[in-house]
């Protein structure tokens, strides 16, 4: 008997099957992401981590509501001390610390998450190009990463900063991206030359993809946990560099952030007239923000890595025992 199935015919079984294929991975993805959450929340150093994270950023959300004045309200009395009205006291311009350091969780938790998103965007991209393509090219982007990784990133930053200065949150946040990509690039390309010879990439070269689909649909989902681990890692730089830039004055001492609160406090010596809350509240607020995101990698390193869950299933029996 003949096979009497046209081409359309065909073609739309096959869109059925695609659609039903999509329809079982869609819950498969979402039952896996949940259990990745779950490994990453049994750390007792990520749930710490992330419940930091959780309170900054509801904090950077619903400053409006939170904060009891406004970030540049300065009708206040000068250099005033902790009182029920302004419980950290006011700045050298009459300003509230209180009201200060709450709006400034914004521009730190902004500055992290897009920096860090952006950084580790720039690293997956070259450094899987670099890791899967062979020859001159190759040698090219290594030779672009080797030179940034050889640059000192400090150096670099305050020089095009300072070229840049007064430009804003988007400057920033570039000079952090262009000078904190080159050390994810160079890990992620060493774990692509590591997946590159397993049999599943040969298996699609045989059947004929591209080069674009092979390190795009099929090495990148396997290197899911060290990409969000990067990224944690980049967002951290991110917030100790904006703050570090704003504290030097290279950045818009305009905007209220925790390195602006540090760079006028320090303009205003503040430790000589006593009030030392408006150099460690910031401090403090930037080293508990960059605490809970290397507190979360603890976590994603479990993700990873699964000898780090078995060892820490056996000191919870042991602890149990």
């Amino acid at each position: 008997m003949t096979n009497t199935r046209t081409p359309d015919a065909t073609v739309a079984v096959r869109t059925q099957q695609d659609q039903h294929d999509d329809q079982q991975q869609a819950p498969s993805k979402l039952k896996q992401a949940v259990s990745q959450f779950g490994v990453v929340w049994s750390n007792t150093k990520a749930r710490v981590g992330i419940v930091i994270l959780g309170v900054f950023v509801v904090v950077a959300i619903a400053a409006p509501l939170l904060a009891p004045y406004g970030a540049s309200q300065n009708g206040f009395a000068r250099s005033a001390d902790a009182s029920w009205a302004h419980w950290m006291g006011t700045t050298a311009a009459g300003e509230d610390v209180l009201s200060q350091l709450i709006y400034g969780a914004r521009v730190s938790v902004l500055v992290g998450a897009v920096a860090g998103f952006l950084s580790t965007l720039v690293a997956v991209a070259i450094g899987l190009s670099w890791g899967y393509i062979r020859g001159w090219v190759a040698e090219v982007i290594g030779f672009i990463v080797n030179l940034f990784l050889v640059i000192p990133g400090l150096p670099l930053m305050i020089v095009i900063a300072a070229y840049l200065q007064n430009g804003g949150i988007a400057v920033i946040i570039a000079v952090i991206v262009v000078t904190g990509w080159a050390w994810g690039a160079r890990v992620l390309r060493s774990q692509t030359q590591s997946l590159r010879s397993r049999d599943f990439v040969t298996a699609a070269q045989f059947s004929g993809d591209g080069a674009t689909r092979i390190v795009f649909r099929e090495i990148l989902p396997n290197m899911t946990s060290l990409i969000v681990g990067s990224f944690f890692g980049a967002a951290t730089s991110a917030i100790l560099a904006e703050a570090g830039l704003e504290f030097l004055g290279l950045g818009d001492s305009s905007i209220v952030s925790w390195g602006t609160i540090l760079y006028w406090a320090q303009n205003s010596n503040a430790l000589l007239t006593g009030q030392w809350i408006l150099l460690f509240a910031p401090g403090l607020c930037i080293a508990l923000l960059a605490m809970s995101l290397t507190l979360i990698n603890f976590g994603v390193d479990a993700v990873s890595n699964p000898r780090l869950r078995e060892g820490a299933r056996r000191k919870r029996k042991e602890a149990t025992a």
